[in-house]
């Protein structure tokens, strides 16, 4: 029989485990130290533990770490790691493979400290469809477990040190959400004191608008939420984003308005601008009554074109001209610039397995 991954227990599981095993409660927390905030992988070296809990591990787990098999640099100091998964498609024609980012942001104003991003993935390709994405071309491969969503921060610290990573975000390849206790897991493990110790403040998960998801992560995470809306009309999102037809506008921003935001937060919409098809006026016109009366952000992301689509980005002007019409309404909206774009690295170019151009 394979042995488990301890990285995919959460410290519930774990407590429980160690319970079952005659070991107090309390060792859960000190396992899971030594493995994420220690990164041991040997359970005879957890030297604060006794010999028999140590042996009782090594009957049931394993330590998996994700290893890059390869690392590429952008002329901007992006850098995309790869990582090959253990397993195959479900056809087993080709194995499961997954992408990260690095996205080092430098010279911010006086006083903050430069940041350095990891843009993670939380399943190997993505079955949501959106046309306007490269994942979405692969199709669905498979969910990746808890441990293969934090291993790739565990991974790429080691390819960053001595810097440190500040920020995470849940934005590479796959719908976070379709992979809900996976990627709840992974976010508790990311904020735990015993895990990676990362303020929840700087850990954000991105979703396509899986509506009734969106009131529960919130009420069952600590992190940041932001939903990719990408179109201000049934008609048109459906186009571009295919899980409106389950999903409508209506149903998606109902739920958005159920989140409770604190004071002086604000909910982010994520909005990628296509020329042609949803950056007129008419639509940030739109967009403005869709928002009215939330404490919304609208990031407006150029879209990155990868090999074999159909779409173009909008002109520079004209998503100038879309933040205007926002921000004179009163619209909280910022231009988000994507990094690592001679890579496939930038937003949306995320794809292991491309379709041929």
């Amino acid at each position: 029989m394979a042995l488990a991954d301890i990285q995919d227990l959460d410290l519930a599981v774990a407590q429980a485990w160690c319970e079952q095993a005659g070991e107090p409660r309390y060792r859960a927390a000190q396992v899971l130290a030594w493995v994420h905030r220690r990164g041991v992988d040997d359970f005879a070296a957890m030297s604060n533990l006794g010999k028999t809990l140590r042996a009782k591990l090594a009957e049931v787990f394993e330590v998996r770490r994700l290893v890059p098999a390869h690392v590429e640099n952008a002329a901007d100091g992006t850098r995309k790691l790869l990582f090959h998964l253990p397993g195959t498609t479900e056809n087993g024609q080709r194995p499961a493979a997954i992408e990260s980012v690095l996205i080092p942001q430098t010279g911010r104003p006086s006083g903050a400290r430069d940041r350095l991003t990891l843009c993670i993935s939380s399943q190997a390709g993505c079955g949501m469809g959106c046309g306007f994405c490269a994942t979405a071309q692969m199709g669905l491969v498979r969910n990746l477990r808890a441990g293969e969503i934090v291993g790739q921060v565990q991974a790429a610290q080691a390819v960053a040190a001595p810097e440190a990573i500040t920020n995470v975000v849940l934005m590479g390849m796959g719908e976070p959400l379709a992979n809900y206790d996976a990627v709840r897991t992974a976010t508790g493990i990311l904020t735990a004191e015993w895990g990676y110790a990362i303020s929840p403040r700087r850990i954000t998960v991105s979703t396509v608008g899986l509506a009734p998801l969106v009131p529960r992560f919130i009420a069952e995470t600590r992190v940041n939420l932001a939903v990719s809306l990408h179109g201000t009309t049934d008609a048109q999102r459906e186009r571009l984003v295919p899980v409106n037809r389950r999903y409508p506008l209506a149903a998606l921003l109902a739920a958005c308005r159920e989140v409770p935001i604190p004071r002086r937060k604000r909910i982010t919409f994520e909005y990628v601008m296509l020329a042609g098809e949803n950056d007129a006026e008419a639509d940030a016109r739109r967009l403005v009554e869709l928002l009215h009366g939330m404490r919304a952000k609208v990031n407006l992301i150029p879209f990155n074109p990868f090999p074999g689509t159909r779409f173009m980005p909008s002109p520079r002007a004209r998503i100038a001209r879309f933040q205007q019409i926002l921000l004179g309404r009163g619209v909280h909206a910022t231009v988000r610039e994507s990094r690592g774009r001679d890579i496939q690295a930038a937003c949306g170019q995320l794809a292991t397995a491309r379709p041929a151009a």
